[in-house]
C-alpha cells in the first residue's frame, strides 16, 4: 500500500498498534470474565441447572426414550428406593454433637415447629379455597405438610449467620414429627379442598410408607455415623453432592410419568410457578414477622426464618408418585417449590449477613 493509499484508508488503518491491542485484549478480557461469572453461577446453582435441564430434555425427547426409561424405573420402586438412599447419606451427614447445643434455645425451636407443621398447611387450606385448577391445589397441600430440608437449610443458615446447631435439632425433629403429621394434615387438608374421592387415605398405611423411606434410613444413618467418622470427612462434599444428584432422578422418575399432562397444558407450568412462588413468599414473610414479633436475636432467628419456609422436595414427590399420580400438576408445583425455595432462600442469606 502506498502513501495515496494509506491516506485514503479507513480510519481503521490509521489507529496506532498499541490502541488495536488494547481493544483486542478488552474485549477478549471481557469474554473471559463474562464466562467466569457463568461458571461461578452454574457452581452456585448447579441443583436448579440440572432441574432445568431434566425437565427440557423431558419433555423436547420426541422418541419418549427418556420418559420410558423414567417410567420403567419408576414402576420398579425407584422413587422408593432412590429415597431411601437421600435419607440415609442425610443421617450420616448430620452432626448429633451439636444438637444439645441447640436445646438452649427451645423458643426458637417451637416457632420454627409452629412454622412448619401449623402455618404452611394454614396458608395450604386458604389458598385452596382460591378458585385455582384442584392439581394445583393438591400440589400446594402437598409442599405445606412436608417437613423441612435436611441439607440445604443447614447450609444457608450457616451462611446467614445462624445457630448451626439450633438449625440441626429443628430439622431432626421436624422430619421425625413429620411420620405422625402427614397423615393426618393431608387428610384434613384434601377433604377441605373438596374432592371426596380422595378423602379416604389410609393413614397406618402412610405412616408406615413414611416411616420405612424416612425415619428407618435417616436413623439408620445416625447410627453408622459414629463408625465412619473419619472416612465421611473426606467425601462429605462428594455425599452432599451425589444426594442431590440422587433427587434429580427422583424429579426426573416423576417427571417422564406425567409428561403428556404438561405437554398437552403449557399453561400449567406458568400456574405452577406463580402458586409455588405466592406459598413460599408467605412463608417468609410469616417467618420475619414471628422472629420480629417474638424479639429473636440474630443467630437464632436465621433458622426460624429459613427452615420454617424451606420444605423438601423428596418426600412431597413419594406423596404425590404414590397416592396422586393422577395429578401431574402437582409434581409441577412441588419441583417448581423447590427450585423457588433456592433461589428467594439464597436472596435472603445475602440480605442476613
Amino acid at each position: 500500500m502506498n502513501r495515496a493509499d494509506m491516506e485514503s484508508a479507513p480510519a481503521v488503518f490509521n489507529v496506532p498498534c498499541p490502541v488495536l491491542y488494547s481493544v483486542y485484549y478488552l474485549r477478549v478480557g471481557s469474554g473471559i470474565y463474562a464466562y467466569m461469572k457463568i461458571v461461578e453461577f452454574l457452581k452456585k446453582y448447579w441443583f436448579v441447572a440440572g432441574l432445568i435441564l431434566i425437565f427440557t430434555i423431558t419433555m423436547i425427547d420426541k422418541t419418549e426414550t427418556v420418559s420410558f426409561a423414567g417410567k420403567w424405573l419408576k414402576s420398579h420402586h425407584g422413587p422408593d428406593a432412590a429415597i431411601i438412599i437421600i435419607f440415609f447419606v442425610s443421617g450420616l451427614m448430620l452432626n448429633t454433637d451439636a444438637i444439645t447445643a441447640g436445646l438452649k434455645d427451645i423458643k426458637g425451636v417451637l416457632l420454627s415447629l409452629a412454622l412448619i407443621f401449623v402455618l404452611a398447611p394454614g396458608f395450604a387450606a386458604l389458598i385452596s379455597l382460591s378458585p385455582i385448577s384442584h392439581g394445583l391445589v393438591v400440589g400446594i397441600i402437598l409442599v405445606s405438610v412436608v417437613p423441612t430440608t435436611l441439607s440445604s437449610g443447614l447450609v444457608m443458615t450457616g451462611a446467614a449467620g445462624g445457630n448451626m446447631a439450633h438449625a440441626l435439632l429443628i430439622t431432626i425433629l421436624a422430619n421425625l414429627f413429620s411420620v405422625f403429621s402427614i397423615p393426618v394434615e393431608l387428610s384434613l387438608l384434601v377433604r377441605l379442598s373438596g374432592d371426596t374421592t380422595l378423602v379416604l387415605i389410609d393413614k397406618v398405611g402412610m405412616m408406615l410408607k413414611i416411616g420405612g423411606v424416612l425415619l428407618c434410613p435417616l436413623c439408620c444413618g445416625l447410627f453408622v455415623r459414629p463408625f465412619a467418622g473419619f472416612f465421611l470427612g473426606k467425601i462429605a462434599k462428594w455425599l452432599q453432592h451425589g444426594n442431590q444428584t440422587i433427587v434429580l432422578l427422583v424429579v426426573w422418575m416423576a417427571l417422564s410419568q406425567v409428561r403428556e399432562v404438561i405437554l398437552q397444558n403449557g399453561m400449567i407450568l406458568c400456574a405452577a410457578f406463580g402458586v409455588a412462588v405466592f406459598f413460599h413468599g408467605l412463608m417468609l414473610c410469616a417467618g420475619w414477622f414471628v422472629s420480629n414479633r417474638f424479639k429473636l436475636e440474630k443467630g437464632k432467628r436465621e433458622s426460624v426464618i429459613l427452615l420454617g419456609g424451606q420444605k423438601t422436595l423428596p418426600l412431597s414427590i413419594m406423596l404425590q408418585v404414590s397416592f396422586f399420580p393422577e395429578y401431574g400438576s402437582a409434581l409441577l408445583v412441588c419441583v417448581m417449590h423447590h427450585m423457588m425455595q433456592l433461589v428467594m432462600d439464597g436472596y435472603m442469606v445475602e440480605k442476613m449477613k
